[in-house]
């Protein structure tokens, strides 16, 4: 089985010892942050409703890998304890990689490019032939995350209260502020302050797609920030590409897909480097890893790369 769980689903592919895909679903998203207890249950609860899928649909598993947003090695035994309580699978048939390492492995031959991936939040990652890793960005929203959608929808926020803050009203950022008030449900500030401190990045981040709507519709505040993110995704390629040499730069990630301009200033601060839109299944080559052990990637991620 591969497992490739975010923040906001969890996604799961049986394959056969031929690596041909048998079955799939979706179930509840977690993180790996299991040293918060309710990210714990949540992950407990997601595993478990996988766990039912499998078992009525008739399949034994012999592996398991995994893709899980939020992982870090101190949270290994943690994670493959849950993974083995839910699936009963050996802790030696077990890999647990971070979300962004399976989508580099998804994509990319060991040391072959870059990976940017831009959703809820930014991250950079370059995995050599050795398993070392270079890793830049994914700090969260609190210190950075540039060019994320939670970035996206905070930076949108901030322009359009600033303008309130000046003129004393919206009048300036009206086609924004319009589309950010709908998508919170409500035009005071308890309603925009209820929606960011009581919710996550996830939560936070939808409200990007407000930011490309008021964009389409000509709102040029709208249309700079989107511009911005894409020039920040692209100071994490260049950062890679500082640290670990030119290779093709692969982005990934629900942001991309906004509006065009990220990917045009991306193309435009990146010219000359060559610029990948990556969509490979994760989940499907997670499921590939331990039966078919192709590219090497195996013991690649055995250490350096969790």
């Amino acid at each position: 089985m591969g497992l490739d769980i975010g923040g906001t689903a969890s996604r799961w592919v049986l394959c056969g010892d031929d690596g041909q895909e048998l079955a799939r679903g979706k179930a509840q998203g977690a993180t790996g942050h299991v040293f918060n207890p309710a990210e714990k249950d949540k992950l407990r609860n997601a595993l478990s409703a996988i766990s039912t899928d499998v078992a009525a649909a008739g399949f034994a598993l012999v592996s398991v890998t995994a893709g899980l947003t939020g992982y870090g090695a101190a949270v290994s035994g943690e994670v493959k304890a849950l993974l083995g309580d839910a699936f009963g699978v050996a802790p030696d048939k077990t890999i647990v990689i971070d979300d962004v390492a399976l989508a580099y492995m998804a994509n990319f031959a060991p040391g072959e490019g870059h990976l940017v991936s831009a959703g809820t939040g930014s991250i950079g990652i370059h995995i050599d032939k050795d398993g070392a890793l270079v890793r830049v960005g994914g700090r969260g929203i609190l210190i950075d995350d540039a060019g994320s959608g939670s970035w996206i929808a905070l930076q949108a926020l901030d322009r359009m209260y600033r303008a309130l803050d000046h003129t004393g009203s919206f009048d300036s950022v009206r086609r924004l502020a319009d589309h950010l008030f709908a998508a919170v449900g409500g035009r005071d500030w308890s309603d925009i302050r209820q929606f960011i401190y009581a919710g996550d990045r996830g939560r936070i981040g939808t409200l990007a797609v407000a930011v490309a709507k008021a964009a389409a519709e000509g709102d040029g505040v709208a249309e700079t920030i989107l511009r911005e993110a894409g020039g920040e995704l692209a100071a994490l390629a260049g950062a890679l590409i500082a640290r670990a040499g030119a290779r093709p730069v692969g982005f990934i990630g629900g942001v991309l897909a906004l509006h065009p301009a990220i990917l045009a200033e991306i193309r435009h601060r990146l010219a000359g480097q060559e610029v990948r839109l990556l969509d490979a299944d994760a989940s499907l080559a997670a499921a590939r890893l331990q039966a078919l052990r192709q590219g090497g990637w195996i013991e690649v991620l055995a250490e350096p790369a969790r």
